[in-house]
């Protein structure tokens, strides 16, 4: 058979499948990491995601290869987004390419698309899988789009993030959007007892297979916390430390010296979930850095979505700290900033930097009750007219109707400070900001006085 080369002469890849970085290939060796090879072969295995698999749906036509349809795999770490295309990579009789978006640019997406042109003149179909496409930038998304709109592809592309957010519309609007839905514990179960039963599973180093409690299953199955992937990762370490023991029985004491860490209560049902958060703010809200970093902790070790915990730093940063120390917010910021540039686990030095700053800082809830207290005013209508020297004044006939009339420009006064009414009539004598004495704010509450003095606005006790 005569080699296939590219245009510039280079071999092509092999026609079943090619990886860029990928983590599909080369599977199957017995070295592999235990949750690559227990992955599914055939979409029956595929344990979860009933609501996508059953008879007939897109998802089950495109891993038995009667579809051509470009999907999204939308859903947390550990899922099956990664399962679902490799078993698509299995029994599809197209052309499987994977690439990942951490590691693959322009060119290398640019290269996978031309050979697919060339596959297809060919006869033969290409299936493009792209793992965390979320990190593809624009400019990468839209070498995808007219190869994924004139079907020169099929495109599988995974993703933890949501693709309303992350994709670009164009290459949305074109594809298939499959919402993929945590495990339950008894998907994990059934993972845990398949992987000890299964050939390519659990062995000892002789070869033997192994057995496990059912309190050591439960433990994994705890800590895994829907996590397909860390539950098989979990169970390998701890079958690696029963061995080593000399016994072909893992117990609860091997998966605690596997994984190497206390069993986080934080469960699936998501009480815990509000509940630690809600512990969390209130420790920082209370200034107790080591009950914050404790929390904290757990929710790192949960698996919770760092993105969330910044969220609620940055929240946090307001409405309990506010001006009494403002940078806080900033350090906020760039915290959330930061966690969706370097991901985990470097993002928790990021987090705990952030805790630290927010536990530590003098608090105020005085923007906090600002901003409510005239919401308040403005929802119960007591909203008034706007003054009219305050009034757009920037055209013909203006004054006219008095709009800008009598205005006194603040710059041309003491202090740069102009007295005259701001607030509407009805409101003339409303104090809605009241700083405390409290770190930045203890400053800010002798300037408010004296600018409410300035501004000839009555002094509040």
């Amino acid at each position: 058979m005569t080699e296939q080369t590219d245009l510039f002469g280079t071999p092509d890849p092999s026609p079943a499948t090619s990886t860029a970085a990928g983590s599909l290939g080369a599977a199957a060796h017995a070295d592999a990491p235990l949750a690559v090879r227990m992955r599914p072969r055939s979409v029956d295995e595929i344990v979860g995601q009933r609501h996508l698999l059953g008879a007939g749906s897109p998802l089950r036509r495109l891993a038995e290869g009667q579809a051509a349809m470009s999907v999204f795999l939308w859903g947390p770490p550990g899922v099956g987004k990664t399962t679902i295309a490799s078993v698509v990579s299995h029994t599809s009789k197209r052309r499987f390419v994977e690439i990942s978006a951490v590691t693959a640019g322009v060119r290398e997406v640019r290269a996978e698309i031309e050979r697919a042109r060339r596959e297809l003149e060919r006869g033969s179909g290409t299936v493009l899988f792209v793992d965390e496409v979320h990190r593809f930038n624009k400019a990468q998304q839209d070498v995808l789009l007219p190869a994924v709109e004139n079907r020169l592809i099929t495109l599988i592309a995974a993703t933890t993030e949501n693709p309303s957010f992350s994709v670009i519309a164009p290459l949305l609007s074109r594809s298939l959007l499959l919402t993929l839905r945590p495990l339950t514990d008894d998907d994990i179960v059934v993972l845990v007892e398949r992987a000890m039963a299964d050939e390519r599973g659990v062995r000892t180093r002789a070869g033997s297979p192994m057995t496990i409690a059912p309190e050591a299953r439960d433990q994994i199955v705890r800590l895994a916390g829907g996590d397909a992937r860390r539950a098989l990762t979990y169970l390998e370490e701890a079958a690696a430390v029963a061995d080593q023991h000399g016994t072909d029985a893992i117990g609860s004491d091997a998966v605690e010296l596997a994984v190497d860490r206390a069993a986080v209560r934080y469960d699936r049902d998501r009480d815990q979930h509000y509940d630690v958060i809600s512990a969390f703010i209130k420790s920082v809200r209370g200034s107790d850095v080591d009950a914050a970093l404790h929390y904290l902790a757990r929710m790192i070790e949960a698996g919770e979505d760092p993105r969330f915990i910044a969220r609620r730093l940055i929240i946090l940063a307001s409405e309990d700290i506010g001006m009494a120390a403002p940078s806080v917010l900033q350090t906020a910021v760039a915290a959330a900033q930061a966690v969706q540039l370097i991901g985990m686990p470097e993002a928790r030095l990021t987090l705990a930097h952030a805790t630290v700053a927010a536990a530590m800082a003098p608090k105020s809830n005085a923007v906090s009750t600002a901003i409510d207290a005239a919401l308040a005013d403005v929802r119960a209508g007591r909203i008034g007219e706007v003054p009219p020297h305050l009034r757009d004044a920037h055209y013909a006939t203006a004054s006219r109707y008095g709009h800008g009339v009598g205005y006194r420009y603040a710059h041309d006064h003491p202090h740069g400070v102009a007295e005259q009414q701001y607030l509407p009539d009805v409101l003339a004598s409303a104090s809605y900001y009241q700083p405390t004495d409290h770190g930045n704010e203890a400053a800010l509450r002798e300037r408010l006085a004296t600018l409410r003095e300035l501004l000839g606005r009555p002094a509040r006790d």
